[in-house]
């Protein structure tokens, strides 16, 4: 293991807000990168998302005020931009060219600049100004249709997946962009659009429905290569366990934690295909079993067997969870606000430069100084002028 972090020469550039581009940007902060956020002069923690929604998203990273409606502010971007590598926004695609901050505006302050936008739709097409958060980018994208049950109204995922999506495939472009730089010395500019990089999960869905092949349909827990293969309800107040079983030999093993239960040596469930043809009544019976147990009794049950079988956690349950904290899944950091908070660690693991959690996220303007000062050169009477006009 080294010392150094693997990105501590490159310096970003970070507009972006709420948490799909400030995931990407902190992916990139936990392993060295210089990462200067462009906090307004209203903290985003007071945005209706709060200070531990902020925290969580910008650990690593420094925070500066700028008032970009103002002129002066724009200067100062752009002055920020000549010192740095990458510019990373998240906005519509007409903020920044209305600020005199898009690609080309950039290029010429430094002409292998890399910028990377990141918005709902993409810079191109029809819907290029259509604004959305991680629910709607599922939406448009067919997750929040296909994760839903037959014949009920389109229900989804109850978190923003799709946002850590977007901020992975940002992230790993902006690795690529940095590679090429490295190599060519040019810079460029990236387009990434959230819902393209979410549906580009979607398996066959979208390949099949624009090849004229129809579209999937949403089948809820149910499966065409497991039976039972569901969420069941379990003893206790809304405890659920997720049960799958994929083959005959399963099955035995299923059967086997049950105590072999006499339905269960119907001749209907005695292969995959009949398991499958029966799902609905298999269903059923599954259901009255797990009942009599708790989620983790039924867990340890049927994995004792080789079963796929995992508790559906809470927040609660997940906090606690012994395979997480086992494998570093969480990282506790000081913040000023907040004191000693806990928080996810990066989900990417580098044996010799691995991530490093060195400060939690910035107070509004909490670097000014030393970006201002020491990054710009900017002298006291000039600073004082900023601050004196509301610019910082």
């Amino acid at each position: 293991m080294t010392d150094e972090s693997i990105l501590h020469n490159i310096r970003i550039l970070d507009f972006t807000w709420v948490l799909a581009g400030p995931y990407a940007t902190r992916l990139l902060a936990d392993f060295g990168a210089e990462v200067i956020k462009v906090q307004p002069l209203l903290p985003e923690a007071d945005d209706g998302f709060g200070r531990g929604y902020y925290n969580t998203w910008n650990r690593n990273k420094l925070g500066i005020t700028l008032d970009l409606d103002k002129p002066e502010g724009v200067a100062v971007a752009r002055r920020l931009a000549g010192i740095s590598d990458a510019v990373v926004e998240s906005f519509t695609p007409r903020v920044m060219a209305n600020w005199g901050l898009d690609y080309e505006s950039l290029r010429e302050v430094k002409p292998d600049i890399i910028m990377l936008s990141m918005s709902t739709m993409g810079a191109t097409g029809l819907w290029r100004d259509y604004a959305g958060f991680g629910p709607t980018v599922q939406a448009f994208s067919g997750m929040t249709y296909l994760t839903s049950f037959p014949g009920r109204p389109p229900l989804g995922p109850g978190f923003s997946y799709a946002d850590h999506v977007a901020g992975l495939v940002a992230a790993l472009a902006l690795l690529g962009a940095l590679e090429y730089r490295r190599e060519t010395g040019e810079g460029q500019y990236l387009d990434v659009s959230q819902v393209e990089a979410m549906a580009s999960l979607s398996g066959s869905a979208v390949p099949g429905c624009t090849a004229g092949g129809g579209g999937l349909e949403p089948v809820g827990n149910s499966s065409s290569e497991a039976a039972p293969h569901g969420v069941y309800r379990c003893k206790g107040d809304d405890r659920w366990c997720a049960i799958a079983v994929f083959d005959d030999s399963q099955w035995r093993g299923f059967k086997r934690a049950l105590g072999n239960p006499a339905w269960a040596g119907d001749g209907r469930f005695a292969t995959l295909a009949g398991r499958l043809e029966n799902a609905d009544e298999l269903d059923r019976l599954v259901g009255e079993w797990t009942r009599e147990h708790t989620a983790g009794e039924v867990m340890a049950l049927l994995q004792r067997e080789g079963v796929a079988a995992g508790v559906v956690q809470d927040a609660r349950d997940l906090a606690n969870d012994p395979q997480l904290k086992g494998r570093g899944f969480f990282i506790e950091l000081d913040y000023p606000e907040l004191g000693r908070t806990t928080s996810d660690a990066t989900p990417i693991r580098l044996s010799r430069t691995p991530a490093r959690y060195r400060r939690a996220a910035p107070l509004l303007g909490q670097d000014n100084g030393y970006v201002y000062r020491k990054l710009l050169g900017m002298s006291e009477d000039e600073l004082a002028g900023l601050e004196g006009r509301g610019v910082i």
